[in-house]
C-alpha cells in the first residue's frame, strides 16, 4: 500500500458519501422531517457528544456496549459519542421541555457512530431521522407513530412497505403469570427470539404448548392475532392481545393497504421497550428501514418514537434523474448566469476561456451549453 492510500483508508464501518448520494441523501432527509413537521412535530437538534452519564440513562443503558467514550479536555469527565438519538430527545423533554404542554411532539435528524456494525448493517456511522410523541399513552398514540413512520417513508417513494409488529412485554408477562423461575424465563425468550421451537422441550407440555404456540402465531397480522385469541393465554396477558387488535383496527382504518405482520415473541433490538413496538421494511431490501415502539423516559413519562436509519433507506430509494448542468462559457455576466438559475438550471461557470467549450462543457458533466442566449443540449 502506498503511503498516499494509507491516508486516505478510512476505519471499518466508515465510508466517504460522494455525489450524487449524499446530495439525495439530504434531499430525503428534509423531505421526512417536513412530513412529520406536517403532523406536528417539531425539530430539534441535540449535540454530538454530551457528557457520558446522561447519554446513558434512562432507554440508553442498553446502548453503554456501542457508545465511543473519550475525556472531555475542559472537564475532564467522560463524554460519550451518540450512538442513538433517541436517548437525546428522551433527556431534551425531561429538562429543557419539561414545562412544554403535553403530548409533545419533536423530530430530529443527524449523525450517529457505535463501536460496532452488525451483520444488516455493517456501517458503524450512519445518519437517523425519527420523532417522538411524549407524554401520550395507548393505542392512539401508537397508531399515529406508526401511521406517520409509514406515510413519511412512502412520501419519499419507497415501495412495498410492510410493518412487522412485536410485543416485546408479553413474554416477560407470561413468564411471570406463570411463575417461571429467572432462567426458564432467559431460555425461553432466547428460544423465541432465535425461532428455535427445539429449546422448549424441556418445559412443561402445558407451557411447551402455550410458547410454540407464539411461535406459530408469527406471520400476517390477520392470522397472527386469530391464533393469539385461541391461545391459553394467563389473565394478564389478555389484554396486550386486545391492545394489539385495536391497534391493527387504528392503523388498518388510516392505511387500508400497508401490509402488517405480528412476531408476538420477538424481543432483540426492542429491549428498552415497554409496549408495542415495530419495524418497516421494503420487499427485495437488505436490512429494517427504521424501527418504533413504546418506551418510558428516566421520569417515568411515557413516550411512543420512531427511527429512520438513513443506510438503509438509502437502498430503497430509487435516484431520481441527474439534473440538468448548463456550462456558462467564460465571460457570461453574473446576470445572466444569474437568471438561467431562477429558470431552474444548475449551471456550471467556466473559470478560463477555452478553445472548445463544448468539449470543456462535456468534460464537466454537463448536458447542456448556453449558445447565442440560449441553452442547447450536448450531443
Amino acid at each position: 500500500m502506498t503511503a498516499h492510500a494509507e491516508k486516505t483508508l478510512l476505519p471499518a464501518g466508515l465510508e466517504d458519501a460522494l455525489p450524487p448520494r449524499a446530495e439525495l441523501e439530504a434531499t430525503v432527509i428534509e423531505r421526512l422531517i417536513a412530513s412529520f413537521g406536517k403532523h406536528g412535530y417539531r425539530r430539534v437538534k441535540p449535540p454530538l457528544i454530551e457528557f457520558e452519564e446522561s447519554l446513558l440513562s434512562g432507554p440508553g443503558r442498553t446502548l453503554a456496549e456501542q457508545t465511543f467514550r473519550l475525556m472531555d479536555p475542559q472537564s475532564h469527565r467522560m463524554l460519550g459519542v451518540r450512538p442513538d438519538i433517541t436517548v437525546q430527545i428522551a433527556r431534551i423533554a425531561s429538562s429543557r421541555l419539561r414545562s412544554e404542554p403535553r403530548p409533545l411532539r419533536l423530530s430530529y435528524a443527524g449523525q450517529v457512530l457505535r463501536v460496532r456494525g452488525g451483520q444488516l448493517r455493517p456501517e458503524r456511522q450512519f445518519a437517523q431521522a425519527g420523532f417522538e410523541l411524549i407524554g401520550a399513552t395507548g393505542v392512539t398514540a401508537d397508531a399515529e407513530v406508526l401511521v406517520v413512520a409509514a406515510e413519511a417513508l412512502a412520501g419519499v417513494a419507497v415501495e412495498h412497505l410492510s410493518v412487522d409488529i412485536t410485543m416485546p412485554m408479553l413474554v416477560p408477562q407470561l413468564c411471570r403469570d406463570l411463575g417461571l423461575p429467572q432462567d426458564v424465563n432467559a431460555t425461553v425468550r432466547t428460544a423465541l427470539d432465535r425461532k428455535d421451537a427445539g429449546a422448549l422441550v424441556t418445559l412443561g407440555e402445558g407451557h411447551r404448548r402455550l410458547f410454540q404456540g407464539l411461535l406459530a402465531a408469527a406471520g400476517p397480522a390477520d392470522e397472527a392475532l386469530a391464533t393469539l385469541r385461541r391461545l391459553a393465554l394467563p389473565v394478564g396477558a389478555r389484554p396486550m392481545v386486545e391492545e394489539l387488535a385495536a391497534l391493527l383496527a387504528a392503523v388498518r382504518q388510516a392505511l387500508p393497504d400497508l401490509v402488517l405482520t405480528v412476531d408476538p415473541g420477538e424481543s432483540r433490538g426492542f429491549e428498552y421497550h415497554t409496549g408495542v413496538s415495530f419495524t418497516v421494511f421494503a420487499r427485495g431490501v437488505r436490512g429494517e428501514l427504521g424501527r418504533g415502539g413504546r418506551y418510558e423516559l428516566e421520569s417515568g413519562e411515557s413516550a411512543t418514537g420512531f427511527t429512520v436509519y438513513l443506510d438503509s433507506l438509502m437502498r430503497a430509494v430509487t435516484p431520481p434523474p441527474s439534473a440538468p448542468r448548463l456550462f456558462l462559457p467564460f465571460g457570461t455576466s453574473a446576470a445572466e448566469a444569474r437568471r438561467w438559475r431562477q429558470e431552474g438550471w444548475q449551471t456550471v461557470a467556466a473559470l478560463q476561456s477555452s478553445p472548445d467549450a463544448a468539449a470543456e462543457a462535456r468534460r464537466l458533466g454537463c448536458t447542456h451549453i448556453v449558445s447565442l442566449g440560449k441553452a442547447q443540449a450536448l450531443a
